[in-house]
């Protein structure tokens, strides 16, 4: 695979992971202040494509811990630990 390819797909995996955290982070800043949510639907839509930036965002300032269906942000981390893992062997080799 090419590397441009490689380079390409980080920076794009890099910017959703700094979007997600940017949105949780805004999220938490917007209920303190009680003014307009974002669905957490789209949160956790955010949260599939970068569950690094989503799940450092939630321990960094305790945004939506407490949420059961938030138990899926570490799930959807882990899910893309292991893509990777699997993928690796394949792109690399």
């Amino acid at each position: 695979m090419a590397p441009s390819f490689l380079f390409l797909s980080g920076i794009i995996y890099t910017g959703l992971n700094i979007l997600a955290f940017a949105v949780f982070t805004h999220d938490k800043l917007m209920s303190k202040i009680n003014r307009g949510r974002i669905a957490e639907n789209s949160l956790l839509f955010l949260a599939a494509l970068g569950p690094f930036g989503a799940l450092t965002a939630m321990v960094g300032f305790r945004h939506k811990t407490h949420q059961v269906k938030f138990v899926l942000v570490p799930v959807f981390a882990i899910l893309h630990l292991l893509l990777v893992v699997w993928l690796y062997p394949r792109i690399a080799g």
